[in-house]
Protein backbone atom coordinates (compact mmCIF):
# COMPACT_ATOMS: atom_id res chain seq x y z
CA UNK A 1 0.00 0.00 0.00
CA UNK A 2 1.49 3.33 -1.18
CA UNK A 3 2.09 5.46 1.50
CA UNK A 4 0.22 8.96 2.38
CA UNK A 5 1.39 11.98 1.60
CA UNK A 6 1.10 14.46 4.05
CA UNK A 7 0.00 17.08 0.81
CA UNK A 8 -3.05 14.55 -0.13
CA UNK A 9 -6.47 15.56 0.00
CA UNK A 10 -6.41 13.21 2.74
CA UNK A 11 -3.89 13.82 4.91
CA UNK A 12 -5.78 15.93 7.28
CA UNK A 13 -9.58 16.90 8.37
CA UNK A 14 -11.40 19.11 5.60
CA UNK A 15 -11.53 22.90 6.79
CA UNK A 16 -12.16 26.51 5.54
CA UNK A 17 -9.01 26.92 4.27
CA UNK A 18 -8.95 24.27 1.54
CA UNK A 19 -11.95 26.15 -0.63
CA UNK A 20 -8.79 28.41 -1.12
CA UNK A 21 -8.70 26.12 -4.08
CA UNK A 22 -11.77 27.51 -5.77
CA UNK A 23 -9.80 30.77 -5.70
CA UNK A 24 -7.10 29.57 -7.79
CA UNK A 25 -9.35 29.02 -10.57
CA UNK A 26 -11.95 31.78 -11.65
CA UNK A 27 -13.52 31.32 -8.53
CA UNK A 28 -14.36 34.93 -6.29
CA UNK A 29 -14.73 35.79 -2.99
CA UNK A 30 -16.26 39.39 -1.94
CA UNK A 31 -16.98 41.08 0.89
CA UNK A 32 -20.11 42.82 2.00
CA UNK A 33 -20.49 46.04 3.86
CA UNK A 34 -17.78 47.03 6.41
CA UNK A 35 -16.38 43.21 5.54
CA UNK A 36 -17.56 41.53 8.42
CA UNK A 37 -18.96 38.65 5.57
CA UNK A 38 -17.97 37.14 2.63
CA UNK A 39 -19.56 34.79 0.00
CA UNK A 40 -17.91 32.66 -3.04
CA UNK A 41 -19.23 33.08 -6.63
CA UNK A 42 -17.74 30.06 -8.61
CA UNK A 43 -18.40 29.69 -12.02
CA UNK A 44 -18.33 26.44 -13.69
CA UNK A 45 -16.89 26.03 -17.19
CA UNK A 46 -17.76 22.26 -17.36
CA UNK A 47 -20.82 20.70 -17.23
CA UNK A 48 -21.57 17.79 -14.29
CA UNK A 49 -19.59 19.41 -11.43
CA UNK A 50 -22.17 21.01 -9.67
CA UNK A 51 -22.89 18.17 -6.97
CA UNK A 52 -19.47 17.05 -6.36
CA UNK A 53 -18.46 20.93 -5.86
CA UNK A 54 -21.72 21.33 -3.73
CA UNK A 55 -20.75 17.85 -1.49
CA UNK A 56 -17.19 18.78 -1.36
CA UNK A 57 -18.08 22.82 -0.02
CA UNK A 58 -20.56 21.09 2.16
CA UNK A 59 -17.99 19.07 4.49
CA UNK A 60 -16.28 22.29 4.52
CA UNK A 61 -19.71 23.31 6.38
CA UNK A 62 -20.41 25.78 3.56
CA UNK A 63 -23.38 25.62 1.38
CA UNK A 64 -22.77 26.50 -2.33
CA UNK A 65 -26.40 26.55 -4.17
CA UNK A 66 -26.92 27.24 -8.01
CA UNK A 67 -26.28 31.43 -8.88
CA UNK A 68 -26.12 32.85 -11.83
CA UNK A 69 -23.59 31.84 -13.45
CA UNK A 70 -22.42 28.79 -11.76
CA UNK A 71 -22.60 28.12 -7.70
CA UNK A 72 -22.44 30.69 -4.89
CA UNK A 73 -22.83 30.89 -1.47
CA UNK A 74 -24.56 32.92 1.18
CA UNK A 75 -22.79 35.72 3.32
CA UNK A 76 -21.01 34.47 5.91
CA UNK A 77 -19.10 35.45 8.55
CA UNK A 78 -16.45 32.55 8.73
CA UNK A 79 -15.40 33.53 5.07
CA UNK A 80 -14.23 37.02 6.17
CA UNK A 81 -11.10 36.05 7.14
CA UNK A 82 -10.36 34.17 3.62
CA UNK A 83 -11.48 36.84 1.52
CA UNK A 84 -8.88 39.48 3.61
CA UNK A 85 -6.48 37.08 2.98
CA UNK A 86 -7.00 36.44 -0.66
CA UNK A 87 -8.73 40.22 -1.50
CA UNK A 88 -6.71 42.14 1.20
CA UNK A 89 -7.84 45.39 -0.87
CA UNK A 90 -10.83 44.01 -3.02
CA UNK A 91 -8.39 42.69 -5.49
CA UNK A 92 -8.14 39.26 -5.87
CA UNK A 93 -4.45 38.05 -5.03
CA UNK A 94 -2.76 35.18 -4.02
CA UNK A 95 -1.13 35.45 -0.42
CA UNK A 96 2.57 35.78 0.02
CA UNK A 97 3.78 32.13 0.45
CA UNK A 98 0.89 30.14 -0.56
CA UNK A 99 1.32 26.31 0.17
CA UNK A 100 -0.92 24.15 -2.59
CA UNK A 101 -1.73 21.14 -0.60
CA UNK A 102 -3.98 18.17 -1.79
CA UNK A 103 -7.57 19.48 -0.55
CA UNK A 104 -6.98 22.58 -1.90
CA UNK A 105 -5.81 21.63 -5.27
CA UNK A 106 -8.78 18.65 -5.35
CA UNK A 107 -11.14 21.66 -5.26
CA UNK A 108 -9.25 23.46 -7.96
CA UNK A 109 -9.39 20.25 -10.58
CA UNK A 110 -12.81 19.54 -9.63
CA UNK A 111 -14.22 23.40 -10.06
CA UNK A 112 -11.67 24.30 -13.34
CA UNK A 113 -9.88 21.35 -14.34
CA UNK A 114 -9.50 19.11 -17.10
CA UNK A 115 -7.50 16.68 -19.55
CA UNK A 116 -6.18 17.55 -22.29
CA UNK A 117 -5.61 15.58 -25.25
CA UNK A 118 -1.71 14.71 -24.83
CA UNK A 119 -2.43 12.87 -21.12
CA UNK A 120 -1.51 16.18 -19.32
CA UNK A 121 -4.35 18.22 -17.37
CA UNK A 122 -5.63 21.73 -17.70
CA UNK A 123 -6.31 23.61 -14.27
CA UNK A 124 -8.06 26.95 -15.61
CA UNK A 125 -6.96 30.25 -14.21
CA UNK A 126 -8.96 33.58 -13.51
CA UNK A 127 -9.11 35.55 -17.04
CA UNK A 128 -10.01 38.53 -15.19
CA UNK A 129 -7.21 38.40 -12.40
CA UNK A 130 -3.81 37.50 -14.67
CA UNK A 131 -1.46 39.37 -11.78
CA UNK A 132 -2.44 35.44 -10.35
CA UNK A 133 -1.17 33.66 -12.63
CA UNK A 134 2.67 34.39 -11.63
CA UNK A 135 2.22 33.83 -8.13
CA UNK A 136 -0.46 30.22 -8.80
CA UNK A 137 2.69 28.69 -10.70
CA UNK A 138 5.17 29.15 -8.04
CA UNK A 139 2.97 27.71 -5.80
CA UNK A 140 2.33 24.47 -7.92
CA UNK A 141 6.43 24.80 -8.50
CA UNK A 142 6.61 24.54 -4.83
CA UNK A 143 4.14 21.87 -4.56
CA UNK A 144 5.91 19.26 -6.64
CA UNK A 145 3.84 20.09 -9.84
CA UNK A 146 6.15 22.56 -12.21
CA UNK A 147 3.67 23.62 -14.62
CA UNK A 148 3.78 25.44 -18.09
CA UNK A 149 1.38 28.45 -18.60
CA UNK A 150 -0.62 28.21 -21.47
CA UNK A 151 -3.10 31.04 -22.83
CA UNK A 152 -6.62 30.81 -24.14
CA UNK A 153 -6.60 28.48 -26.93
CA UNK A 154 -3.20 26.43 -26.56
CA UNK A 155 -3.73 22.80 -25.94
CA UNK A 156 -7.13 23.43 -26.49
CA UNK A 157 -7.49 25.25 -23.19
CA UNK A 158 -10.72 27.85 -23.05
CA UNK A 159 -9.12 30.00 -20.95
CA UNK A 160 -5.63 30.72 -19.73
CA UNK A 161 -4.55 27.43 -18.04
CA UNK A 162 -1.57 25.93 -15.95
CA UNK A 163 -0.64 22.47 -18.03
CA UNK A 164 0.67 19.75 -15.81
CA UNK A 165 2.12 17.07 -17.92
CA UNK A 166 4.67 14.23 -18.06
CA UNK A 167 4.63 10.98 -16.07
CA UNK A 168 6.68 12.44 -12.61
CA UNK A 169 3.84 15.90 -12.82
CA UNK A 170 0.76 13.76 -13.04
CA UNK A 171 2.25 10.58 -10.96
CA UNK A 172 2.18 13.70 -8.28
CA UNK A 173 -0.90 15.27 -9.49
CA UNK A 174 -2.61 11.90 -8.50
CA UNK A 175 -0.83 11.20 -5.66
CA UNK A 176 -2.59 14.80 -3.81
CA UNK A 177 -5.48 14.92 -5.23
CA UNK A 178 -7.05 11.64 -4.85
CA UNK A 179 -9.38 9.39 -6.60
CA UNK A 180 -12.18 11.20 -8.95
CA UNK A 181 -15.57 12.03 -7.46
CA UNK A 182 -18.38 9.06 -7.92
CA UNK A 183 -20.47 11.58 -10.40
CA UNK A 184 -16.99 12.31 -12.20
CA UNK A 185 -15.79 10.32 -15.44
CA UNK A 186 -12.22 8.87 -15.08
CA UNK A 187 -11.25 10.71 -18.32
CA UNK A 188 -12.12 13.97 -16.78
CA UNK A 189 -9.98 13.30 -14.00
CA UNK A 190 -5.99 13.95 -13.64
CA UNK A 191 -4.98 10.21 -14.55
CA UNK A 192 -1.40 8.39 -14.47
CA UNK A 193 0.05 6.16 -17.46
CA UNK A 194 -3.42 5.94 -18.45
CA UNK A 195 -5.18 4.98 -15.17
CA UNK A 196 -7.65 6.90 -12.90
CA UNK A 197 -6.59 7.39 -9.54
CA UNK A 198 -6.83 5.05 -7.03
Amino acid sequence: MPQLSLFSAEARPAGLADLAGLLCGPGRIERFGAGDTARFDVPLPFDGRAGALAALSAARGVTLAPGASGLRSAFRRDLAPLARLWCPDGRKQVPAGFQLDGAALRLWVLAAGVADLRGGHLLLLDAQAPWTHGPLIAAATRAGLPPARLAAGEHGAPGPALRLHGARRMARLVELVGPAPNVLGASDWPRHHGRPAA
